[in-house]
């Protein structure tokens, strides 16, 4: 409201939504309760109703479905909030990160379990992780929605599942492995969002085939070859197949589906791209 609100509008992004359609009882009654895209049957019988052209229905139902959309500034906005956060908290995770034994050495994330000291840098870190996920979890129900709606729903159930859990069995230290590793991508996919919004085309294609690369590189490479190779197998070896080692691995591999779920559209919006020359 007070920054990203003040940016959109100098970037010249207007706060006005689109043409809404002309009030009318019948065909409101229709939108919500039967159906918001009628069909040929349909039509003819709302047109001798009205007497109106079928034409004019069809674009009363087009002008209707366009009121819903949220306005580009809104979109902006939302946006610019989460790549503030993203980029924030994955500089703050490569900062603290940077100087752990277990960013470099993977086995050390296993030396001593459970019995690994959780510094206040290493639990603030969880926290801002946590308390950022859970308001994703409520605030997707009133944001904007979007076709990946429960695929980010099974996304944000699986990253809320494994934070807590980590944290409960204090796997904290590859839990912060898989959270910056994440963080790596995110913020670089709302800067291209946000450079699309103010119609910064060549930015926008930049941004994306950047946040593609490095999507595919960490999520596809780094992500089963460092991550999961020590949860599933310097685990075992180290410290043995304790209780909790089925479901934890389990919520990891749920979240590798996703990431080759993800990667297949970003390469299919990629190839479009290239097609059409821009994104």
């Amino acid at each position: 409201r007070f920054i990203a609100k003040p940016c959109a509008i100098n970037l010249g992004i207007q706060d006005s939504g689109p043409h809404r359609a002309q009030p009318n009882a019948i065909l409101e009654k229709v939108f919500t309760s039967i159906t918001k895209s009628p069909d040929g049957k349909r039509l003819e019988g709302l047109s001798k109703q009205l007497d109106w052209d079928v034409r004019k229905i069809q674009r009363w139902f087009r002008h209707r479905r366009n009121q819903d959309k949220p306005t580009t500034l809104t979109k902006f906005c939302e946006s610019m909030w989460r790549f503030t956060f993203y980029l924030s908290i994955f500089f703050y995770g490569i900062r603290f990160l940077w100087t752990a034994p277990w960013f470099w050495d993977t086995r050390q994330c296993w030396y001593n379990y459970p019995f690994q000291p959780l510094t206040s840098r290493l639990y603030y870190y969880y926290i801002l992780e946590l308390a950022f996920y859970w308001s994703l979890m409520f605030s997707q129900f009133t944001d904007i929605k979007r076709k990946d709606f429960l695929i980010m729903f099974v996304h944000h159930l699986a990253t809320i599942g494994l934070i807590t859990f980590s944290y409960m069995n204090n796997m904290v230290r590859v839990g912060t492995l898989v959270l910056c590793l994440h963080d790596a991508s995110d913020f670089l996919l709302e800067a291209a969002k946000l450079a699309n919004y103010a119609k910064y085309q060549r930015l926008c294609d930049a941004f994306f085939m950047l946040f593609g690369v490095v999507f595919i590189v960490t999520r596809l490479g780094i992500y089963p070859f460092w991550i999961l190779n020590t949860t599933l197998f310097e685990s075992w070896e180290l410290i043995g197949p304790y209780p909790s080692w089925w479901l934890f691995n389990g919520l990891l591999i749920t979240l590798q589906v996703l990431h080759i779920i993800w990667s297949y559209l970003i390469i299919r919006t990629a190839y479009k791209a290239l097609v059409r020359g821009k994104v």
